[in-house]
């Protein structure tokens, strides 16, 4: 295969990471009718995959075997650093990276020198929508890097969601994810303390969420995470909030390195950062609310 041939199936896709997000979207891929081998480090994980229509591989050099394109979902960019370093000597020239992990921009920009000098083709594609839009395969994708290489990798992205948004060069998609990540964390905590603030004048939760619905107000938090999660007290959103605390970390991060003032930025980090340090690392990410209203 030469380095500008479109990947479709049933060509081999390798997928490293199959947790919450990682192995839904890997049988995602397979439905598609692509061969699917994933790994992942814990064998639990693996003998789950194995059940939804892909292969698992005890080692990644059987997972890598004959490739045509390594996605990794792994916890952050060190870590999808660390993977790749292991295995990038043995893969075929040409092959496609494709990192949908959170991972630093900056950090992705760095780590593309080393994989091109190999050889490989590299592009970051970070998702967003959660555990259940991925079982749907209707995740929003940010896809950064060159067109070609995004050219190549497209039947393989549109089988986990929509059209991917080119967001420009690599590196891009993960900014995008982080930036996007801290907005929606931005208004998640602005909606948790308004509902404290109007329960407190004498406004029913429920109500003062229909009226931001019909408003102004309102956001994927008010229409998704309010009534479902946060006022009856559940918080099983699914989605972690040590997670959405990298992530907002990751944009401000980004815009410290970059030299753009963002003051709204430094103060949502360091409230999520304070909600981790309380809650703790296996807290849903709506218990910012909990924090917010009860925990200080």
């Amino acid at each position: 295969m030469t380095n500008s041939a479109a990947i479709v199936p049933p060509t081999k896709v390798t997928v490293i990471g199959l947790g919450n997000m990682g192995r839904p979207m890997a049988a995602c891929i397979a439905r598609a009718g692509f061969q699917v081998t994933g790994f992942d480090l814990s064998a639990d994980a693996r003998s789950a995959f194995a059940g939804e229509g892909g292969t698992a591989a005890a080692t990644v050099d059987e997972a890598i075997a004959g490739t045509a394109a390594v996605i990794t979902l792994l916890p952050d960019g060190k870590i999808v650093r660390a993977a790749l370093g292991g295995i990038k000597d043995r893969l075929a020239k040409g092959t496609v990276i494709i990192d949908m992990s959170s991972s630093a921009p900056l950090g992705t920009r760095a780590l593309r020198e080393e994989l091109i000098a190999g050889g490989l083709a590299f592009i970051d594609a970070p998702v967003s929508g959660g555990v259940k839009r991925a079982i749907d395969g209707t995740l929003a994708i940010m896809a950064g890097g060159s067109a070609s290489t995004i050219d190549r990798a497209d039947k393989i992205l549109q089988s986990m969601g929509k059209p991917a948004f080119r967001t420009g060069p690599l590196g891009s998609g993960h900014a995008a994810k982080a930036l996007n990540n801290y907005v929606s964390a931005a208004g998640l905590a602005a909606a948790a303390e308004a509902l404290a603030i109007g329960s407190e004048f004498g406004i029913a939760p429920n109500t003062l969420v229909d009226v931001l619905n019909a408003s102004t107000g309102r956001n994927n938090s008010t229409e998704n995470k309010l009534k479902q999660f946060m006022i009856p007290e559940t918080y099983a959103s699914g989605f972690a909030l040590a997670l959405m605390a990298k992530d907002i970390q990751t944009a401000n991060d980004l815009a410290h390195q970059i030299g753009v003032k963002a003051p709204l930025a430094d103060e949502i980090t360091a409230l999520w950062t304070a909600a981790l340090q309380q809650l703790g690392p296996t807290s849903d990410h709506t218990e910012i609310g909990r924090f917010l209203t009860k925990g200080k």
